[in-house]
């Protein structure tokens, strides 16, 4: 059981959450776009029916404006026919106006609105199961696939870039499915029959009406890029004032006892300022989109205003059909913007994919079994000739070789930096040795799975691990069939029944996100008393007494070595005095393993060990 400590993550940006108009953009665009469809397959018809609902919903919306200027028409015409009737001098008691075409040319609209509004909710109903579930697909192949990943990708991935990953890039995917795709539809149907809606009233109107739309071109390409520009500064500047106050947040102990207030101060007005600056013209640059878009419809909008009204008064367009073309301009700027949009977001969204595909393609863990035959031994672990370096780095372990027997204690010593953890990965199959062999009683650890191997041990390291829930779950997370007895007589071995029984709900005390509703003694206590409940065969243990007080290093100490009793175990050694008794001492310094030996040996010989040892018990501590 791998502790390590427990972190907030800090979830970065990704794709989409740059701030407005800034677009991430992908690298293999349609092979990704192939991929995440493939995701999407499952539910082909379910897609195909809501296209057609987005289409059938968009036709409704189109052609319920040339409708109704039929009625406008209906009025005109017997407005204008009662005033003739009335200049030929024949009385009249009302206009001439057919109100029963026009309550059924309403009555008409009416039911084209309700169905539209109704194929929509249908649609987005539909498009968002589709698209839910598709991400939930896409979230359990990633969660599947990150178990499978080598320790050496976390190694050289920061957690804000996988958290990244699994969080803000899938909730990209799974809006844009829900949201663009259907839009996309609706706003190309909406473009093109809103332009062959105002064709059938009046071509020569359509081309004053296109005339404009070099013009919101223009000041799409040219303005909105400038406005883009600043939004990536103010993104930096932001990360960086964020990083900044992180800091400061973090350790505003150290700054105040260093006098460093002022300079903090003034590091984040200078910090503060350049974001002001990004931001102020980000937002007065893409401010001035809008107004300008507006202006260029309404040009639009006057010119065909005069223009129909010209051809109403000489009798070649209807009333109606002008009232319809007006509304068409309104609708003919829309789709355009949200095109434009789209494009963006689509783009965003398949980098995001593509972030997550990456992902996908990492190689996994090597489970391929290797030809080394089972061998009859006394060894609790045995280490034969084993050859081991990480990838790009020297080698590390060349020809080593160690016979554990069951209950010997065997330290890994060295300063800090020396690659005690490489023997402790190696044990744990975190990494596979590049040659020779590791045994678990005589069978290679090869040929059986991580988590058989994995299930000999348990470990307790100096950075305590504890996730959010009750102290109780804590404890029987190393082994869920533990009794309540078992895990009750555990925490009593470790000293963890005597505090825990003192807080106001004992062993249900929920344990915040980084376990600081109790004390750093009692974190390391519990973790203990976690292996306890496992019961071990080989224990890995990481002596945890720094930053404690005298009486729970004592606790702490004294838990630890009812822990080691009678077990096979692996002590990474901070303070040499621990460790005189070990059956045997592994030292390393730089990467590699200089000496191996009991104390009494390798103090004969007179070596690194001795030295280092030395200068503990001297006070000096340089390595």
């Amino acid at each position: 059981m791998a502790e390590k400590k427990s972190q907030s993550p800090s979830v970065g940006h990704g794709p989409g959450n740059h701030g407005p108009n800034v677009v991430v953009k992908p690298k293999n665009f349609w092979k990704t776009t192939g991929r995440l469809a493939k995701y999407m397959s499952t539910y082909v018809f379910g897609i195909i029916f809501v296209l057609v609902l987005a289409i059938a919903s968009a036709i409704f919306q189109i052609k319920t404006p040339k409708i109704l200027g039929e009625a406008t028409t209906e009025i005109y015409k017997g407005l204008m026919t009662g005033v003739a009737q009335q200049k030929a001098g024949i009385e009249i008691n009302g206009l001439p106006i057919n109100f029963g075409k026009i309550e059924h040319i309403i009555f008409i609209v009416i039911l084209m609105y309700v169905a539209s509004a109704a194929f929509n909710f249908i649609q987005q109903f539909v498009m968002t199961r589709i698209s839910q579930n598709t991400v939930y697909k896409l979230r359990r192949d990633l969660k599947s696939k990150m178990q499978r990943l080598p320790i050496v990708y976390y190694d050289s991935h920061s957690n804000g870039d996988i958290m990244s990953r699994a969080i803000n890039d899938m909730d990209n995917i799974a809006g844009t499915l829900q949201q663009s795709l259907t839009q996309f539809v609706t706003s190309t149907v909406t473009f093109v029959g809103v332009i062959w809606m105002m064709l059938t009233i009046s071509w020569k109107m359509t081309l004053i009406a296109l005339a404009t739309v070099p013009l919101s071109l223009i000041v799409v390409g040219i303005i909105a890029p400038q406005s883009q520009k600043f939004f990536k500064r103010q993104q930096n500047s932001l990360g960086l004032l964020n990083n900044q106050v992180e800091e400061n947040y973090a350790g505003h102990v150290v700054v105040k006892s260093f006098n460093h207030e002022q300079d903090s101060i003034d590091d984040f007005e200078k910090e503060n300022t350049k974001l002001y600056k990004a931001s102020w013209k980000a937002q007065m640059i893409s401010g001035i989109v809008m107004p300008l878009m507006i202006f260029i419809n309404n040009l639009g909008y006057v010119l065909v205003a005069i223009y129909g009204g010209i051809q109403v008064a000489n009798g070649r367009v209807s009333l109606g059909n002008i009232q319809a073309f007006l509304q068409y301009m309104n609708q003919f700027s829309q789709p355009i913007s949200q095109l434009a949009n789209l494009t963006n977001t689509i783009q965003a969204t398949i980098a995001s994919a593509e972030r997550v595909f990456e992902i996908l393609d990492e190689p996994e863990m090597e489970n391929e079994k290797v030809d080394v035959p089972d061998v009859q031994t006394d060894d609790k672990v045995t280490l034969e000739h084993v050859k081991f370096g990480y990838e790009h780095k020297p080698i590390l372990l060349e020809d080593y070789n160690l016979n554990v027997k069951p209950g010997q204690m065997i330290a890994i010593v060295g300063p800090t930096g020396a690659g005690k953890t490489t023997i402790i990965n190696l044990l744990e199959r975190f990494y596979d040795v590049k040659g020779g062999s590791i045994k678990l009683e005589g069978k290679d650890i090869r040929n059986m799975t991580r988590e058989q191997v994995r299930s000999h041990y348990a470990m307790v390291l100096q950075d305590t691990w504890l996730f959010t829930g009750s102290i109780y779950d804590n404890l029987k997370y190393s082994r869920e069939d533990a009794t309540k007895d078992e895990i009750i007589e555990a925490a009593k071995a470790a000293h963890v029944d005597n505090f825990v029984r003192q807080l106001p709900k004992g062993y249900d005390t929920v344990l915040n996100e980084e376990a600081s509703n109790i004390s750093q003694g009692q974190r390391q206590l519990i973790t203990i008393a976690r292996a306890f409940v496992a019961d071990p065969e080989i224990l890995i243990l990481d002596e945890a007494t720094s930053s404690v007080d005298t009486r729970t290093e004592l606790h702490i100490q004294h838990a630890m070595e009812r822990l080691l009793k009678n077990r096979t175990s692996f002590v990474v050694a901070h303070r040499l005095s621990t460790i005189q008794n070990a059956d045997k001492i592994i030292v390393m310094n730089h990467g590699s393993i200089v000496e191996t030996g009991n104390h009494n040996e390798l103090m004969a010989k007179n070596g690194f060990y001795a030295d280092l040892y030395n200068s503990q018990f001297a006070g000096n501590v340089t390595e």
